[in-house]
């Protein structure tokens, strides 16, 4: 008889932990997971203005237009290099093209793309950080301060 008691016990053990409410736990996001799906969210994404994409699709650069940057903007390579000195780094890819120059204070990454079929690349792009942490930092400035 005993054994058929705790085997009795033992089986509502199961039954028992199905009645539980489980406790809520924190998503990724730190909220609560209760288990509903919530609404969704809608996003309403502006309206731009399409690059004009030609019948052998080239696609043409957007240019960057920053005070302070007009003499990298629309310089080709050989243009850069007199201005910064050797990069210290240079990757092609496709038609594009990526010059690197590095200075004590900052790092200036110069993104060059042809603006028409078989052009060659100028610069229409800059991107600028920090040596020390890579943080983002004045493109201008970091410019300025590379030049030689």
């Amino acid at each position: 008889m005993r054994n058929s008691r705790n085997f009795l016990a033992l089986a509502l053990v199961p039954l028992i932990a199905a009645c539980a409410t489980p406790i809520p736990q924190a998503s990724s996001s730190g909220q609560p997971d209760t288990g509903r799906t919530p609404p969704p969210r809608t996003v309403t994404v502006p309206p731009t203005n399409p690059r004009p994409v030609t019948r052998d699709g080239f696609i043409a650069p957007r240019v960057m237009a920053v005070a302070g940057l007009e003499f990298v903007i629309g310089s080709r390579a050989s243009q850069l290099e007199q201005i910064f000195g050797p990069a210290r780094l240079d990757v092609l890819e496709g038609d594009a093209r990526k010059l690197q120059f590095a200075g004590e204070q900052c790092v200036l990454d110069v993104y060059l793309y042809p603006l028409r079929p078989g052009a060659e690349p100028t610069a229409t792009y800059v991107d600028a950080r920090r040596s020390s942490d890579a943080l983002d930092v004045d493109r201008a400035a970091c410019a300025k301060a590379l030049r030689r």
